[in-house]
This record gives C-alpha cells, sequence and structure tokens, in this order.
C-alpha cells in the first residue's frame, strides 16, 4: 500500500511542527506540549486515513476475495479428492470381489483338471492291466504250446529209447506186421 507523495509531506510537515514549537518553549511547558502532539497525532492520522483508505480498502478486498478464492478451490479440491475416494474404494470393493471369485474359478478349474487327469490315469491304468494280462496271457500259450512240443519231443524220445531197449528184434517184425495188418485192413473197408 502506497501513499501519495503530497500526504506523505504533509504527514511530515505536520509531525516535524510541534517539535519545534515544543523545544522552542523550554521544557516548562508539559501540557500544551502534550496536547499538541496529540492534536499532531489525530490530523496524521486523519490525513493518513483520508489518503490510505482507499488503497488499504482496496488490498482488504483484494486479500478477502483471494482468500474466499482459495477456500472455494480448497472445497472444490476436496470435493473432488472426496469422489475419487469413494470411486477408489468401489473400485478396491469390485477388485476384492473380483479377486475372491478369480480364486474360485480357479479353485474349480484346478479341481475339474485333477478329475481329469485322475480320469485319465485310470483309464490308462486300465488299459496298461488289459494289455498286461493280454501279454501275459499270449506269453503263458506260447510257454504252454513250446512245454508241450517239448514234452511231445521227450515223450518220443523217451518212448524211442525204452522200445529200443525193451522191444528186440522180433517184437519189431511182429509190431511192424500187425501195423501193416491194419493198414490192409483199412484200405479194404474204405474201398
Amino acid at each position: 500500500m502506497r501513499l501519495p507523495a503530497p500526504a506523505v509531506a504533509l504527514a511530515l510537515a505536520l509531525a516535524a511542527a510541534p517539535a519545534g514549537a515544543a523545544e522552542g518553549e523550554g521544557h516548562g511547558g508539559g501540557l500544551a506540549a502534550l496536547l499538541w502532539q496529540a492534536l499532531n497525532l489525530a490530523i496524521l492520522l486523519a490525513v493518513l486515513l483520508y489518503f490510505a483508505r482507499k488503497p488499504v480498502v482496496e488490498y482488504l478486498e483484494q486479500r478477502r476475495t483471494g482468500i474466499q478464492e482459495s477456500l472455494e478451490s480448497s472445497a472444490r479440491l476436496l470435493a473432488d479428492a472426496e469422489v475419487k475416494l469413494a470411486e477408489w474404494q468401489a473400485r478396491g470393493e469390485r477388485l476384492d470381489a473380483e479377486l475372491a471369485e478369480l480364486r474360485a474359478t480357479s479353485r474349480r478349474i484346478a479341481e475339474e483338471e485333477r478329475e481329469q487327469i485322475l480320469a485319465q490315469a485310470r483309464s490308462t491304468a486300465e488299459r496298461i492291466r488289459r494289455d498286461a494280462t493280454s501279454a501275459i496271457d499270449q506269453e503263458l500259450r506260447r510257454a504252454r504250446a513250446t512245454l508241450s512240443s517239448e514234452a511231445a519231443e521227450l515223450a518220443v524220445e523217451l518212448a524211442a529209447r525204452i522200445l529200443a531197449e525193451n522191444v528186440g528184434e522180433e517184437d519189431q517184425r511182429r509190431l511192424f506186421d500187425e501195423f501193416l495188418e491194419r493198414i490192409e485192413t483199412g484200405s479194404r473197408e474204405g474201398r
């Protein structure tokens, strides 16, 4: 707040005048000097009030307007912040719900996959068991056939040895003759 130059000059002149008057009178005029200083102060204040009132009022009005605008701006910012806070809280609640849903879905999918894997494992185990049973049965048949064949060969060898040891030439001729008779008899009956 700046005072106009004439107002400052007048105020200084008035302030200097009583000081000079009080010095000229000496130290004896205490009440007159006090009254004179009070009058000077009142005039100084009146001049200052007359010239400084408009700038002071303008300054105070600007200050009041600035404070009011700051308060309004703060109120808008507070309202915006409250709206954003409400949005973030709602978003957080939605995220919590979505997270719970995702967890439930993940558990359900994991359980379904586990059941599928177990079903596949059971199916595979059953197929392997059937294949193993079939392979064992085939191997048993092969082994039986091999054993039967080897047993037959051993029986023939054993029979040949026993025959060779127990059957003489005479028995052999007789068996041979019986064999030929049967063949001839079978040929005649077949005709």
